[in-house]
């Protein structure tokens, strides 16, 4: 077994591919305080906060580093749905993006609520909202990706939920904390490796 060098001021991860190709069957809704809204076309002054609220702790980064015109080519093309996720405040604290683009198929491009909420339940309520909306007509599968900057208990959870792991491969990319994308406080648990040029 060799080890695969990552170079400095980059970052390395494994990225599981999970998918469900059969629709499960209904259930009991999980209780949560929470109310998911629709966001019809979004606002990148409000997407990107809360993009950033939910993905900075893992090193979510796409989005922020996207030309403006890029990403409303995406939230806002008709086949791609975008919910927010409220507390009883009206506060946004989590989000789901739906992607219909491949005929036949729903990705759950994001899935996230704010760190504090991990561990009470809520994301069996958000997933069971997730799959509600990604299972219409004509879908034959829903799939999505998690890595291992994701939260450490995100891959079982998404098995738990009836996904099953079908691919792995490994994404390096820049650190967005040295490229100004994220604050260099973000994801303390992810080191920070600068280049010897920056030292």
């Amino acid at each position: 077994m060799g080890l695969t060098p990552v170079l400095p001021g980059e970052v390395a991860t494994i990225v599981t591919t999970l998918e469900m190709t059969t629709r499960p069957l209904p259930r009991p809704l999980p209780d949560a305080p929470l109310r998911l809204v629709p966001w019809d076309r979004p606002d990148p002054d409000r997407y990107r906060p809360l993009f950033r609220r939910v993905g900075e702790p893992w090193l979510w980064f796409s989005r922020l580093a996207m030309a403006e015109r890029d990403l409303l080519a995406i939230i806002h093309d008709p086949a791609v749905r975008v919910f927010a996720a409220t507390d009883p405040r009206r506060i946004e604290i989590g989000m789901i993006e739906l992607d219909f683009r491949q005929p036949g198929q729903c990705e759950i491009s994001y899935f996230a609520l704010v760190p504090e909420l991990a561990g009470k339940g809520h994301g069996r309520w958000l997933m069971a909202q997730a799959l509600a909306l990604a299972w219409r007509s004509g879908i034959e599968r829903v799939w999505l990706h998690t890595c291992t900057l994701d939260h450490p208990s995100a891959l079982n959870f998404y098995r738990r939920q009836g996904f099953t792991a079908i691919h792995r491969a490994v994404e390096t990319f820049p650190d967005p904390r040295l490229t100004g994308l994220l604050p260099r406080a973000a994801a303390p648990h992810v080191p920070l490796i600068e280049p010897a040029s920056r030292r």
